[in-house]
Order: structure tokens, then C-alpha cells, then sequence
């Protein structure tokens, strides 16, 4: 994408956020996007430049590290609840509960029962969170196997990087095919009618970070709205279909 395009079309829909989270404020709006992907999708990009120009006061970023003792002593989800947000509050889960069904299932972090307990919960806390009027967007940001290649070795080399290499990304390559039953799985189980999986294909961050941003503001309501603008291509973020595999739009 040609970066003074990008840069355009980002200062517009930036403008359209602004506007939204004025409406959010003022009407005492709860909003959460929860993002996922496989390392180096391209998840703290997008949700920064959704951010970006945001108040700062009504907008966060949740980025949960390791869970402590108490963390695994409690209910599973009971860590992620105090980073919900309250009315006129905007909060981007930068990773979620999801880390059950993917890091966590694939890397051996919990067993089979913690496992099916949350698959068989998550419908229900989703629907909880629906029910009270949350305004809820669950992303997957998705990446080839290649380009997440070329990024992970990236950073090995990028001394501002150098914060995100963690012994899971070594891993990321090598357990692949794994990675990738787990997402299939956890897409299956909890891709629910109220709180459907929305899929961004990753290749391109520029593309990702446009057409997410297009996405979530056309699927929402607020004064002044340029509906024009707000128009995003259906093949690099679409709801959750097993046809998309077909079409190759969804990585094996």
C-alpha cells in the first residue's frame, strides 16, 4: 500500500475515532476489542493505531503478562474482569481469555480440564458481557507462515524490537501446524451469534490496520458518521466461515 495513501486514509479514519469515542463519552458507552493472532501478526500495531489519537483518559490497552498464584488459584477469567470497561470507557485487550485456547493449549500452560472448563464458560461470560450493552468485537489477526518467519528474524535484528522476542516466539515456527488446530478449534467453539470471530488477514500491516480500523467504525453508530469512508475490503477482514479455508483466505 502506498505509504501517502496510508498515511491519508489513517488521518481520516483517526478523525472518525475521534468522533466515535465523543460518543462514547457522552452517552456512557462500553466498548472492548479483543485482538488474537500468532506472534508477530501485527496486534500491537493495529491496536495502537487505533489509539493513536484517542483521550486518553477514557481509552486503554490491556496486555496481561504471566498470572501469578493467586491468578491460577482463582476463576479463570476473574483476572480479566477488573480491565473491562465502565461506561464512556474504550478498552483494547491486546491478547485475551483466548490464551487459553491457543498459547496456553499449545504450549502445555494448562490441562485438558482447565481447558474444556473454559471452552464450555466462555459462551456464557461473552454473553454476560453482551447482555449489559458492551459493545463487543472479537479480531483474529491472521499471517502466513512465511511473513511471520521474515518477522520474527526481524526483530532478532531491530534493538527497538528486542522487547517482544520471548521463548514462545522461538517456538512459534516449530509448532505451526499445532498453533494452527488450536485457532481452527477455538474459532468452532466460541465463534457465537452475539459475539462472532472477525478474521484480518496480516500480510500486509498497512492493509490490516486500515481496513480493521474500517471495519469496526462501519459496525457502529455515532453522530457524523461518513459512512463513505468506512468502506473495507471483505477479503482482508470477514466474519469467521470454515468456506474462507477453500478460499485460502484463512492460513493452514
Amino acid at each position: 500500500m502506498n505509504k501517502k495513501i496510508y498515511k491519508k486514509e489513517l488521518h481520516e479514519l483517526q478523525i472518525e475515532l475521534v468522533k466515535f469515542q465523543k460518543s462514547v463519552i457522552a452517552n456512557g458507552k462500553k466498548v472492548c476489542l479483543i485482538f488474537e493472532g500468532r506472534d508477530a501478526a501485527g496486534k500491537d500495531g493495529t491496536i495502537k493505531r487505533f489509539c493513536e489519537h484517542l483521550s486518553p483518559r477514557e481509552v486503554r490497552t490491556v496486555a496481561l503478562g504471566k498470572p501469578s498464584t493467586r491468578d491460577n488459584e482463582a476463576w479463570y477469567f476473574q483476572r480479566f474482569v477488573p480491565h473491562l470497561p465502565v461506561s464512556g470507557e474504550i478498552v483494547f485487550f491486546n491478547r485475551s481469555w483466548y490464551n487459553r485456547a491457543g498459547v496456553e493449549r499449545v504450549m502445555g500452560f494448562c490441562n485438558e480440564h482447565e481447558y474444556e472448563n473454559f471452552i464450555e464458560e466462555v459462551g456464557s461470560f461473552e454473553h454476560l458481557l453482551t447482555h449489559d450493552g458492551m459493545h463487543f468485537f472479537k479480531y483474529y489477526i491472521d499471517i502466513s507462515k512465511k511473513e511471520q518467519k521474515e518477522r520474527l528474524e526481524a526483530r532478532k535484528d531491530d534493538p527497538l524490537k528486542q522487547w517482544k522476542l520471548s521463548p514462545i516466539d522461538q517456538e512459534a515456527q516449530k509448532m505451526w501446524d499445532d498453533y494452527s488446530t488450536a485457532r481452527d478449534t477455538m474459532f468452532v467453539k466460541t465463534d457465537f451469534v452475539y459475539a462472532p470471530w472477525y478474521i484480518v488477514h496480516t500480510n500486509s500491516k498497512k492493509r490490516c490496520r486500515i481496513n480493521a480500523i474500517k471495519h469496526f467504525l462501519s459496525h457502529v453508530v455515532y453522530p457524523g458518521k461518513d459512512e463513505e469512508k468506512l468502506i473495507y475490503d471483505p477479503s482482508i477482514v470477514f466474519v469467521f466461515d470454515p468456506e474462507y479455508y477453500k478460499k485460502e483466505l484463512i492460513a493452514p
